[in-house]
């Protein structure tokens, strides 16, 4: 499992409030599927972009983060975010049932511990809570243009690259579904050659 020292020297390489990709498109799916008043989880919140969009919509929001940086960043960015350092990516000291909704913005394809992750995330939900994730497309345009050139497959699949998954519409759906969600819905948008599938999940009641 990533090391928090590994977590930490990613952050290195990442440029003080750059815009996260895409951020127009996910902000506006994840604000269209929260309403005032409800508590969120921003998870992998990064330096708070999403979590201080979703504060200003009147969302109590908890940003949290394997890495120290990324929060020291938000806590200069939006010093009024309530924001808090995850000790593990699947292990986290949170309250069962806490939130309403989990956000996760980019993360599913940085986790090694998918299950544990996911174990975690329906922990938090309250009973009828929602998951809102956002994450690259690896649908059949992707893998026909990976395969069309070695340059492309070599920048879609760098061995170095963060990116430890992988996910098509009809994986991610069937992953969500084995831990416990249902009325799942997994849509690909975005420009080509910088697709993502925004997906959402209610935690089932039992």
């Amino acid at each position: 499992m990533p090391s928090r020292h590994y977590h930490e020297a990613l952050w290195q390489d990442v440029p003080v409030g750059a815009i996260p990709g895409g951020f127009e498109l996910r902000c506006s799916f994840l604000l269209s599927n929260v309403a005032s008043g409800q508590r969120v989880l921003d998870l992998g919140c990064g330096e708070g972009w999403f979590a201080a969009a979703l504060q200003q919509a009147g969302v109590s929001v908890l940003g949290a983060d394997v890495a120290e940086e990324p929060l020291r960043r938000a806590r200069a960015a939006h010093p009024g975010l309530e924001l808090e350092l995850l000790e593990d990516e699947a292990s986290w000291n949170l309250p069962d049932g806490a939130f309403d909704v989990v956000w996760a913005g980019e993360v599913i394809e940085h986790v090694a511990d998918t299950a544990g992750w996911l174990s975690e995330v329906r922990r938090v939900l309250r009973s009828g809570g929602t998951l809102l994730l956002s994450t690259p497309s690896l649908g059949r345009a992707e893998l026909l243009g990976a395969a069309a050139s070695r340059r492309a497959f070599a920048a879609r699949f760098e061995p170095r690259s963060d990116h430890l998954r992988h996910y098509s519409r009809a994986t991610l759906t069937a992953l969500i579904c084995e831990f416990g969600f249902e009325r799942i819905a997994v849509r690909v948008a975005g420009p080509r050659g910088a697709r993502v599938l925004l997906a959402s999940a209610v935690r089932s009641r039992f």
